[in-house]
């Protein structure tokens, strides 16, 4: 263990050589496709209380190397602290998700022993059901209310995440070569970097050539999706065009950018898709995280008959 901070201003009671290497895996994980910003932050909030958590378990700030010695016991033991601070299940597993990610972050780059993190299993939580945006106002989204360029390009993202399931992060994150006319299909690299293949339905296409047609830049490099000084759009703004929508048409909090992508799988079960062929189209390893969306529609359907039936409704 470091004996002292690693300077007068450091932020974190941890040694240089792990700061470093903390901040390296941070500044990687921002240049990610498919991390959005609100994940890099619960990483870093994360990964920084653990660090705190380890100065005081062992009596002084760590140095990377120390890493190496870790134990199961040290991350149950800080697993146990969050939750007596008030941290859920829910909560706990993303905890120990961020510091797992770090842990086999340094031991790809740094030699460090991660064994510990992967023997610590992520406490049990509840799933809880998807809330997608009621098709009403999907629809009312992509309609848009201007011709402006920013406008434009609103419309088109809300589009690749309602009719095309995409997740923000993947939304933003497309080039322009990969949205080059006629656009058919799309090559969508999710998390872990896994690829697939979406098709494209021609109000999505239309939306994105409309969006091309009206942009200030060259859209034939680069960032497909443009903010206003050019750069990359930013996760941060999808989200805000959203909270917009959600204020004007009185929807619940719970209409956020994925709500959309939820809408996207519960509306095609809802008209008869196919729930493996859902599983492909959002990317999901597994095919329980998508049967989740017959839950839903089971829910929507005792809903309809409570409120319609002649022997439900009461008089």
């Amino acid at each position: 263990m470091a004996s002292t901070a690693s300077s007068p201003t450091c932020l974190l009671p941890a040694a240089p050589t792990l700061l470093a290497a903390r901040k390296a895996w941070l500044d990687m994980l921002a240049d990610e496709r498919g991390l959005s910003d609100h994940t890099i932050d619960a990483y870093e909030r994360d990964t920084r209380q653990f660090l705190i958590f380890l100065a005081q378990h062992w009596g002084g700030p760590a140095e990377l190397a120390d890493l190496d010695g870790l134990k199961p016991m040290d991350l149950r033991a800080f697993l146990a602290q969050r939750r007596r601070e008030g941290a859920g299940p829910a909560s706990l597993a993303r905890i120990l998700a961020g510091v797992r990610t770090m842990l086999g972050h340094f031991e790809r780059h740094h030699g460090i022993n991660a064994a510990a993190a992967r023997a610590v299993s992520a406490p049990s939580k509840p799933r809880g059901l998807p809330r997608p945006v009621p098709v009403e106002a999907a629809t009312t989204m992509l309609t848009g209310n201007g011709t402006s360029w920013t406008e434009m390009r609103d419309v088109a993202v809300l589009s690749l995440l309602y009719g095309a399931g995409l997740r923000v992060g993947e939304a933003v994150g497309l080039d322009c070569i990969d949205l080059a006319p006629p656009i058919e299909i799309l090559r969508v690299r999710g998390k872990g970097g896994k690829e697939r293949i979406v098709p494209i339905l021609p109000t999505v296409a239309e939306a994105c050539d409309r969006y091309r047609a009206l942009a200030p830049f060259a859209l034939v490099d680069g960032p497909f999706f443009r903010g206003e000084k050019g750069g990359r759009l930013s996760a941060r703004i999808v989200q805000r065009v959203v909270a917009n929508w959600r204020a004007a048409l009185g929807l619940p909090d719970t209409a956020t950018p994925h709500a959309l992508r939820h809408a996207f799988a519960s509306h095609i079960l809802a008209h008869g898709g196919d729930l493996r062929a859902i599983q492909e189209l959002l990317g999901h390893s597994s095919l329980s995280t998508t049967q989740v969306y017959t839950a839903v529609d089971d829910r929507r359907l005792l809903e309809a008959w409570r409120d319609s039936h002649p022997r439900a409704v009461r008089p």
